[in-house]
């Protein structure tokens, strides 16, 4: 078939890995940035804002695109502002497209904050767990929602199906990006190591003690070529994460062993990275002349921010795969092995020392 492949926010860490499945199977892809990152070879990158609708009609014209993957958000200062801003992103990306493609599909890729609101939301009255793709939407302003709403409209109007992912937090890799929780908490380990102190668990109890899952981004990009691909797929919303379970009391040694470090015995509240961790650049200054690094501050590496958040959710998290599973989707991925692999290539990049 003739497929060629869009995917907008290809340097993120959903975009990357999406991409990297779409030409292990075959498609031709064309990857969509504000600006130029790094280049994954077999990609044809084109450089657009995704609120100027006539950077990305001039970036996507006479390129034959039939596949929309959609992997990008900008966080802004409240939950309303997050509707408007980024599903004015989606709306503009899909009007450029409905004037210079023929779509056939289009993959969204949201997240579990679909079942536990925005952020100031989570302690109010999420979904119960696990977390399955019929339960209702909450009642809060949710950007996820917003743009839901976008796509669905666009597909009614335009005639292409759709599929929405909605993994948990994602592991993989990926640099400078906001939500990428592998690479913050191997940065943190490499800190504690170099600084003689326990690698210590910034979350909540509910978060230590809890079941929780993670989402692989290679997984990732292999469910949402299937969505794209399977038709008893189209038109469907879908959870995506790894497919195990386990608690953070589990995994945190783990973690620690691997990078190197000392578990700290949880302290029964929560710790977070972002008010400890002032002195990180400084530290990762000296770390990065010691061992050669790639020169990026910690800042650029390492979201201390979104970490806090995913690990300070006073509230269970973990998602049911049923749903994938009973159309065909069988992929699994050990979660363990999620976070090992990353910090085995983060070594071999030189992003962080070597133990």
């Amino acid at each position: 078939m003739d497929r060629t492949a869009l995917v907008v926010g290809v340097t993120g860490i959903a975009g990357y890995n999406i991409a990297e499945a779409l030409l292990a199977a075959s498609w031709r892809v064309i990857g969509l940035s504000r600006a130029p990152r790094y280049e994954i070879p077999g990609v044809e990158h084109v450089y657009a804002d995704v609120l100027d609708q006539p950077s990305v009609e001039a970036a996507t014209a006479g390129r034959g695109i039939t596949h929309l993957f959609y992997s990008t958000w900008s966080r802004q200062p409240t939950e309303a502002e997050n509707c408007t801003v980024n599903g004015a992103m989606l709306n503009t990306t899909l009007s450029a497209l409905a004037k210079t493609a023929s779509l056939r599909h289009t993959v969204l890729i949201t997240g579990l904050k679909h079942y536990l609101g925005p952020f100031e939301a989570y302690a109010e009255a999420p979904a119960d767990t696990p977390f399955r793709e019929t339960q209702d939407r909450l009642p809060y302003q949710n950007f996820y929602y917003e743009q839901e709403d976008i796509l669905f409209r666009a597909a009614a109007e335009h005639g292409f199906t759709w599929s929405v992912h909605r993994p948990h937090t994602m592991i993989g890799y990926a640099l400078g990006n906001a939500m990428n929780m592998g690479v913050t908490l191997a940065v943190y380990g490499s800190i504690c190591r170099a600084r003689d102190e326990q690698f210590v668990f910034p979350g909540s109890p509910q978060q230590w003690n809890g079941i929780t899952d993670i989402t692989d981004a290679r997984l990732l990009g292999r469910h949402a070529v299937w969505s794209a691909s399977e038709p008893a797929a189209a038109n469907q919303a879908f959870n995506t994460t790894n497919g195990d379970v386990f608690r953070w009391r589990q995994m945190w040694r783990r973690l620690a062993e691997a990078l190197g470090v000392e578990a700290a015995p949880y302290a029964g509240h929560a710790d977070p990275l972002d008010a400890r961790l002032a002195h990180a650049d400084e530290t990762w200054a000296t770390l990065t002349d010691k061992y050669s690094l790639a020169p990026y501050r910690a800042g650029d590496l390492a979201s201390w921010w979104h970490t806090d958040a995913d690990l300070g959710r006073p509230v269970e998290a973990f998602a049911d795969m049923s749903k994938s599973r009973a159309l065909g989707f069988l992929d699994f991925q050990d979660s363990t092995r999620s976070f090992l692999d990353l910090f085995d290539t983060l070594r071999v990049q030189h992003v962080i020392p070597a133990i």
